[in-house]
């Protein structure tokens, strides 16, 4: 399945963007901080709520000079605000008019503006979380019970309620009203917690710090990682761009020896393939001029032959001409048809379905059928093969390939043999398996290949002619074609010395044997 991505965008943007969309996530961590805070709220709510009924408790059946001593303490010990009210709601003792206050309101104004920045984030977050509005605290020194929604509520439901306001600065006001005793009394106890804003907003700069932290490392690791991608592969797209538009032959891909990674494999890679694909382009321009230059000869004779016909009177010359012309023609259309074969032995090789070939039965059928056919001439072909103990004789010489053209090879070195070999001397066929490799080696009793030729006699168009032989009787395609079917079946052609010491050239085939299903 194909993902609708905006492909068009570069690589170190996609990198970046991964990195940064896996943090951006991490930092959607700060809004769960409004939990945190909530936490602490329902904590301190029971806190206020057990306090408030414990003092309730212990001034009930208090005459009121030991409720106001009780009250002054306990403010003054728990940093409270305690606020007594009558059966009638009227102030009978505040903890802050019996003694000094435990706490103090801040006034924003006089505050630095890190603290308005830091209420400022504080409204946003709860803006964007779309938390429900704090009524702001308004405290009403001498007001009666009424004031408090809290203390009505208590009295009404006869248990402790519990709320908290906003305080000048956003700090909570946490505020509980609980009845005290039977006949209508209650108390207020209120709490400045401070803390809990400071514990949140430290939770928050702290995550913040993190989250940021890792975003520039994040954004730094990206932009070495895309530079470590990116780079070598805009070097890569430059050089095959040049290469595609063949401006420079010289042109040298990068091989990033260093480069140990895929981005490395790669390059090498594409660096082999533009060596290959030059090679290619190579040789068929070298293929195409030799083609030319080989045409060109038999064509010239032709030519010569057929203009010096008209001006011939005397019957002998001209039945030599038409011969010289005839041969010729059968010469151009050999190597026609040669240098077809060896055009499109390729491309026909790549879309073979290789099967299992018995060269053992390949080679005597093979054998049989050029000595009737009495194309070796006066030259034997004896077959050997040289067997392995325990080794399955039906498998043994199995060989995965298409026939046709192994039979083709066989044909070319046998032919190549033949040409070479004085008459009467036998040319030696030897079949054998060497581990999971098939090896077929044709040896004449020729003359031989110098060392320094052996390679040369696989060039196309590239012929050592044996003496006294008519020319154009080889095309100097033949060993070239062969090399190419054994390469294609991921084999091996080469010329060695014979292994007996005698005089004679050696052609060893090497196929990977067949391995079954």
């Amino acid at each position: 399945m194909r993902l609708g991505l905006p492909w068009r965008v570069s690589l170190t943007a996609r990198i970046l963007a991964v990195n940064v969309i896996a943090l951006a996530l991490l930092a959607g961590s700060l809004f769960y901080i409004d939990s945190y805070r909530r936490e602490l709220l329902a904590e301190r709510y029971r806190l206020a709520a057990s306090q408030a009924e414990i003092v309730a408790h212990a001034l009930t059946g208090m005459d009121s000079a030991d409720r106001r001593a009780l009250i002054a303490r306990i403010g003054a010990g728990q940093a409270l605000r305690l606020r007594l009210y009558d059966t009638r709601g009227k102030l009978v003792a505040d903890s802050f008019d019996l003694a000094p206050p435990s706490y103090r309101l801040v006034d924003p104004a006089r505050e630095p503006w890190l603290q308005d920045a830091a209420r400022a984030i504080d409204q946003g977050m709860d803006f964007v979380l779309g938390a429900p509005p704090v009524p702001p605290y308004e405290d009403n020194p001498g007001a009666d019970a009424r004031a408090w929604p809290e203390i009505t509520q208590a009295l009404q439901n006869g248990r402790t309620e519990v709320n908290h306001e906003a305080a000048p600065d956003q700090t909570p006001i946490i505020i509980a009203a609980t009845p005290v005793g039977l006949h209508g009394e209650a108390l207020l106890v209120t709490r400045n917690a401070r803390d809990i804003t400071e514990n949140v907003r430290m939770a928050r700069q702290t995550l913040a710090i993190i989250v940021g932290g890792a975003f520039a490392v994040s954004i730094l690791l990206s932009l070495f990682l895309a530079r470590t991608i990116v780079e070598p592969l805009r070097k890569l797209v430059r050089a095959t761009v040049r290469v595609r538009l063949g401006r420079d032959r010289s042109v040298v891909v990068p091989r990033l020896p260093d480069r140990r990674d895929e981005i490395g494999l790669l390059a090498r890679a594409v660096s082999d393939m533009s060596g290959a694909l030059r090679q290619r382009i190579d040789a068929v321009e070298s293929f195409a001029a030799d083609v030319a230059h080989e045409l060109k000869n038999p064509l010239t004779s032709l030519r010569s032959a057929l203009e010096s016909l008209d001006r011939v009177d005397e019957p002998d010359l001209r039945r030599q001409l038409i011969g010289i012309a005839k041969d010729d023609v059968r010469r151009i259309d050999f190597l026609v048809t040669e240098i077809a074969d060896a055009s499109r032995i390729d491309a026909e090789l790549s879309r073979t379905t290789f099967e299992p070939v018995d060269m053992g039965r390949l080679v005597h059928a093979l054998a049989g059928e050029r000595a009737q056919r009495g194309v070796n001439g006066l030259c034997p072909v004896e077959v050997l093969e040289t067997t392995e103990p325990g080794m399955d004789e039906t498998a043994r010489l199995m060989v995965p390939g298409d026939a046709p053209r192994l039979e083709r090879v066989l044909q070319n070195l046998l032919d190549n043999a033949v040409s070479f070999s004085p008459a009467g001397a036998p040319i030696e066929v030897m079949l054998a398996r060497e581990g999971t490799r098939v090896i077929i080696a044709v040896s004449d009793h020729g003359p031989g290949i110098p060392e320094g030729a052996r390679e040369r006699i696989f060039d196309r168009f590239h012929s050592l002619r044996p003496s006294g032989e008519e020319f154009g009787k080889h095309s100097g395609l033949g060993l070239a074609i062969a090399r190419t079917i054994v390469e294609a079946h991921f084999g091996k052609l080469r010329a060695t010395d014979r292994i007996d010491g005698e005089h004679g050239a050696r052609l060893v085939v090497s196929l990977p044997a067949w391995q079954g299903e």
